[in-house]
Parts: C-alpha cells; structure tokens; sequence
C-alpha cells in the first residue's frame, strides 16, 4: 500500500529542521585559515584606526591658517624643511609658513593641520608655492575615524570575508576563533547510478547528485565524507546508512525518498528509530524530499533528481548547517526581479525554477524540469513562484533568491 503524505510548506519545513540545529563548540585558527568560517567571538579594536592623524595623499603639510588669502594673484609660499615616507615620523616642528613633504599614509607632523596634495602647488628648489587656502583638517585622515579603539566591530556569527580578515589582520588575530563545522556525508543512492567515470549502457545513468553536492558543500567551505552509492536493497542500504549516521553530524542521500517499490530510505528512518521532521513539502521540484534527525543527527533525504537535488540542498540543508556553526545569516539572499519571459505553467505548489539572473530581470535557465542538469549549470537564482498561480508573463515582478553568494540573508523571506 502505497504511504500517504501530507505536503507542509516550504516555510513550516525550514521552521522544523532549524529546531534542531545544535552549535557544535568552537576551535582556533590560524589567521590565514579563516576565511569562510563562522566567527565564534566579536572582532574588537585594540588600537585607533587610523591610529593618527596621516595623509591620504602625496603632498606637502603646511599649517592651515599661513594659506590664508592665497589665490592666483597672491600665491603664498612654504620653505620645506623636511620629507616623510610611508612608517616615518618627522622630528620638525612646522612653524609659519613651513612646509614638509609626505608621503600618502605618513603620520602629520607636529604644527600641521593640512595637507596640499603635489598637482595643487608650483614647486622650487626648496619651496612651494599654493594659489588657495586650505581648511583646518582638509585632506586629513583623522585618527580613529574609522574604528575606536574598543569598539566592537564585527559580531559574533559572523561569515569571515575577506574584508574581515582584513580587519583581523589590522589588530593582530594571528588566530582566530570560529565555530566547528559539522561533518557531513554523502551517500548517493539507486541501482541505477554508475561512477563518473564509468561508460553508459541501457538503463543506467551517471551519478551527477553526488559530485554536484559535494561542489555545494565547497562552496560553504566544508569537506565531507563520501559514502559511495548505495544499490537498491534494504538491508544493505540500511548497513550504509546506520555507519554513515553515526560518523557524521548530518547525511545527505540521494534518492530512495519517493514512494516507488525501491525507495527505501522511509523504512531506514524506522529502523534507526528516527524522528522524521517531514516527507512531503509543497514545493516543485522537490517535493518528496525528506528529513530526519536520528541521536541528534540529521538525516537529509533529497530527491534522486538532480534539480530537486540542487534546490533542496540551498532550501534546507544550507541553512541548518549555517546554523549549527552559529551563524546570524542563514538563508539565500532575496530580492525582486522582472519576469523576462513568459512562464505560462500553472503553480500548485510552490515552484523554484533554475534561472539567470542580470541585476534587473531574471528568466528561466533552460530545460527546468525535476530531472534537469544544463539549467543547474546556467542559472545563478532561483525564481519563485508561490503556489495556487496560473503563470507568470513577460514583465511581471517575481522573487528570486540568489545562489552562490558568499554571506546569506538573516531571515526567511518567502
């Protein structure tokens, strides 16, 4: 008897996998290591930046007040008494109508309180000339205008980019402390599948969800264990699982979830006495996809089809994994887009459709049914199509989310 199942919205099942997203503890880093992991302590300045007053540019200090009347009928001159470079610091004092040359980044000699950039004056053999007066602080860096010394200038839970090494680097974290990543597990399931490498014959096709997930996974910064493809029979299927339950903190399979005569990863569930979260959502593609948690654990069941796959990997495995290193930004960004084309199919669930997207309009990638691969590789978004609709046309504003991203959105917006 073929088991019913009761489609939840993509909403309600986020909402139910992220209750039992569990932080794993934190490690340190080397600096150089960080990148893409979540910070597991708030970034906060141990010094001023910029630490002094400097110049952003190559020019010359002077003290503002002596450019005072200067104009092209009455250029004003500055005997220079010193040069600095980047890291030096000049033992002169500026007194009236003084000048010393420096160089972008140098700290401010004392007295001076400006700074004329080189094309803004007429250069001597040991003076300058200026033809405009210049503001008390003009072309100065003031230090701490960008951060105060203890302040805090990243929070915890933070994705670290590059601009957050950045700032790691500028108040000296040689290591960092960041939250552990989850192992996760791959198992690709179905007597059909062959390895990559393997040659085509009747019936049987190459197994894409594996490698495409693992791709998924980099993306996010993790590594996984590969668990191989698993055929179509219970007991041993349920060997591979079990050990791959157990070593991991989430497993990912795909295939096995639907409802078919060798989907056995439902009755799995039942012998490792999990608490299946749900079998069914509302969704295209995707629907049968399933989820699970065993001692803890999560126990993700994707569709075999490659597309469905793909979207219930960004949908619900993303975030929870995001969550469980305690990240605040968990989810696919969003935002609105033109429809460029017509999309006349009608929408009983809700549809995520493979697309590509130019900054303004954001059309279909392809062949986009359940079982697609070209459209997976063309789009960079997914459009989003609430359920109960009878198409879309030309022009229309959809909701997209955006795929690849480096740092997620905080809330779920759909």
């Amino acid at each position: 008897m073929v088991e019913k199942r009761n489609p939840i919205p993509v909403s309600e099942a986020v909402e139910r996998i992220m209750k039992y997203a569990l932080t794993l503890g934190i490690e340190k880093v080397e600096l150089e290591e960080s990148y893409g992991r979540i910070l597991a302590e708030p970034i906060v300045a141990s010094s001023d930046v910029p630490p002094f007053n400097r110049s952003p540019y190559d020019g010359y200090a002077i003290r503002s007040v002596d450019s005072a009347g200067a104009s092209g009928e009455n250029r004003i001159a500055f005997n220079v008494i010193d040069h600095i470079g980047a890291g030096e610091v000049s033992a002169k004092r500026l007194e009236s109508n003084e000048a010393i040359r420096i160089m972008t980044g140098a700290q401010l000699p004392e007295g001076a309180d400006a700074v004329v950039m080189f094309e803004q004056t007429v250069e001597t053999t040991e003076a300058i000339t200026i033809r405009k007066p210049f503001e008390q602080l003009e072309n100065v860096s003031l230090q701490g205008e960008d951060v105060r010394n203890g302040e805090a200038v990243i929070d915890s839970g933070s994705f670290i980019n590059p601009g957050t090494i950045a700032l790691l680097a500028t108040f000296g974290y040689s290591h960092v402390l960041v939250a552990k990543q989850p192992v996760v597990g791959i198992l690709s399931t179905g007597t059909e599948l062959l390895a990559v490498g393997d040659e085509l014959v009747p019936g049987k096709i190459r197994n894409s969800n594996g490698p495409m997930i693992v791709a998924q996974l980099r993306r996010m910064g993790f590594r996984c264990k590969m668990y191989g493809m698993s055929i179509d029979q219970l007991d041993e299927s349920f060997k591979v699982v079990k050990k791959a339950a157990e070593e991991t903190d989430c497993l990912i399979t795909t295939g096995g979830v639907s409802v078919g005569d060798f989907d056995f990863l439902p009755a799995i569930y039942e012998r490792l006495g999990a608490e299946v979260l749900f079998n069914k959502v509302a969704m295209r593609p995707g629907s049968v996809t399933t989820v699970a948690v065993a001692n803890g654990r999560y126990l993700f069941g994707l569709s075999g089809n490659p597309s469905a796959c793909f979207t219930g990997f960004e949908l619900f495995v993303r975030p929870a994994l995001l969550k469980m290193m305690g990240a605040g930004k968990l989810y696919l960004p969003h935002t609105k887009a033109v429809l460029g084309e017509d999309f006349t199919k009608a929408n009983p669930f809700t549809r995520f459709i493979r697309a590509s997207y130019d900054g303004e309009t954001v059309s279909p990638a392809g062949f986009n049914k359940s079982n697609a691969v070209s459209s997976i590789a063309r789009g960079n978004a997914l459009i989003v199509l609430p359920g109960g609709t009878r198409g879309f046309c030309l022009g229309d504003a959809v909701d997209v989310l955006l795929l690849g991203m480096e740092e997620g959105a905080g809330k779920w917006r759909l």
